[in-house]
């Protein structure tokens, strides 16, 4: 096995989960490799507690977070719902799914939370195991009519689903700490953007400025609000989302 530096760990964003390893899973590009990091692994069938020692090779020793890509399950590909529960346990949907953005500011994927609850639903108790599940976005051109530009149509990737596994400790982990600078890049990024656009626009009536801001600070925080999502029931499912 390929030995790596003391202190190596695999701190990814999460647009390079997404656009680097996920579409890469999709593609059948560089499997083993690949799953020397992530395997392929259907998550919703162990307990979250034995899926550290199932992890890739190259991550098995972290103790913070752990990655799996899932496989659409037979009953959801036929139509069902997919199953999340076992003997011990279920996990359930927290905050609603959110989009995930590239660094450009384009739309590349959609990101689901979950906790594991211990027991029956009706009786289940909440656990520190958390779980973000994305899954790939992809635009494919289409043609309307012979006189029509090609069409972008956003198509969501079912096939295999990349999970982030971790424990809710209450303490700053090495991947909240990437994060939480990743989000101070992107609001400045954007900060400096906004002022730029106002600059440009003193000529105008003002309209046209005021809705660019608004636009701006919503895309500010769209990215990144769900990881601050409160434990409350979703607002709707998952599967609601076949509209993409």
């Amino acid at each position: 096995m390929e030995k790596y530096p003391t202190g190596f760990r695999f701190y990814p964003t999460e647009e390079e989960l997404i656009s680097f390893y996920l579409h890469n899973q999709l593609g059948g590009l560089n499997q083993d490799e690949l799953h020397r990091v992530i395997p392929v692994l259907d998550i919703f069938n162990t307990e979250p507690w034995n899926l550290p020692q199932l992890a890739g090779e190259l991550c098995r020793e972290d103790r913070e977070q752990w990655f799996f890509f899932a496989p659409l399950q037979e009953r959801e590909a036929r139509g069902g719902r997919p199953s999340r529960s076992m003997a011990t346990g279920y996990w359930k949907a927290t905050g609603s799914p959110g989009y995930v953005y590239s660094s450009d500011n384009k739309v590349i994927g959609v990101k689901k939370s979950m906790i594991f609850y211990m027991g029956k639903p009706s009786t289940g108790r909440k656990t520190h195991w958390k779980l973000n599940l994305y899954r790939a976005i992809e635009l494919s051109p289409t043609n309307l009519d012979s006189t029509s530009s090609n069409i972008s149509i956003p198509k969501l990737r079912r096939e295999f689903a990349l999970c982030r596994v971790y424990v809710v400790s209450g303490r700053s982990r090495a991947f909240d700490r990437q994060r939480l600078e990743a989000v101070a890049r992107e609001t400045t990024i954007q900060g400096s953007d906004n002022t730029a656009s106002s600059e440009g626009g003193h000529e105008g009536d003002g309209c046209a400025d005021a809705s660019s801001s608004e636009a701006v600070a919503a895309n500010a925080g769209s990215s990144h609000q769900w990881e601050m999502a409160s434990l409350e029931d979703p607002i709707w499912d998952w599967e609601q989302l076949d509209w993409l």
